[in-house]
């Protein structure tokens, strides 16, 4: 199962490559980059002009609550991190972490609220980006997947495959609903796992009561563990 998966990524990534050499879902479109959620364009004007409803301004109480049972020195990933409020917690639990977010307002406005910390912050593709050869013990979901348009969504599936180790999880927050548009872009009933497949297991889900008005009723906390 984990060489099928490799060979099906590998596979994804040389079909990306054949796109934008910088970000891959910029494909050629007669959409302007200000329009397309899959340009960095599109987010970087929304933190510009502080449009941002989905920002908390936060680390939420679930992730907190989720790190007191568990071991500290973990390997964290944050994709789509945005202001990256969660790089603080995570550090402060005494995790290796990086957040990476390809839109530069965005990071610019990560680096400013972690100061010392901003290091941790990169300006990249969650794609495309090396992070290195270990793999990661955690990647931390907060409105990320929601940002991607749909025909995207196996990718993510397949790169977070990728980059978890076997036992890792894949843990926070996921947005549900019946809208056909976005951004957000909402998963129906049952929707995740199938996109995770055979690669992982659901092992906590739980209503999110304290989600920003945007997110108001979607948003579950779910942890789905690696298989091996």
């Amino acid at each position: 199962m984990q060489a099928l998966l490799v060979v099906k990524l590998t596979h994804k990534l040389q079909s990306w490559r054949t796109l934008d050499p910088v970000h891959p879902s910029l494909e050629t479109t007669s959409m302007n980059a200000e329009e397309d959620p899959a340009a960095p364009e599109f987010w970087n004007r929304r933190f510009r002009d502080q449009r941002i409803p989905w920002d908390a301004g936060a680390a939420p109480l679930e992730l907190q609550n989720y790190l007191t049972k568990r071991r500290a020195g973990e390997r964290v990933l944050i994709p789509g991190c945005g202001s990256a409020y969660e790089v603080r917690t995570f550090s402060q639990h005494g995790d290796d972490v990086v957040a990476i977010d390809f839109s530069a307002a965005a990071i610019e406005k990560a680096r400013v609220e972690l100061h010392e910390l901003g290091g941790a912050v990169l300006l990249g593709d969650f794609f495309l980006h090396d992070f290195g050869q270990a793999s990661f013990d955690i990647i931390y979901e907060r409105a990320f997947l929601a940002s991607l348009p749909r025909k995207l969504w196996t990718s993510y599936a397949a790169r977070v495959a990728q980059l978890l180790r076997p036992g890792g999880h894949l843990i926070g927050f996921f947005v549900y609903g019946d809208r056909e548009g976005g951004p957000p872009f909402c998963l129906r009933a049952d929707e995740l796992a199938r996109l995770l497949g055979d690669a992982f297991h659901n092992v906590e889900d739980a209503v999110v009561t304290a989600s920003v008005p945007v997110f108001q009723g979607k948003e579950r906390w779910q942890v789905w563990k690696r298989t091996g």
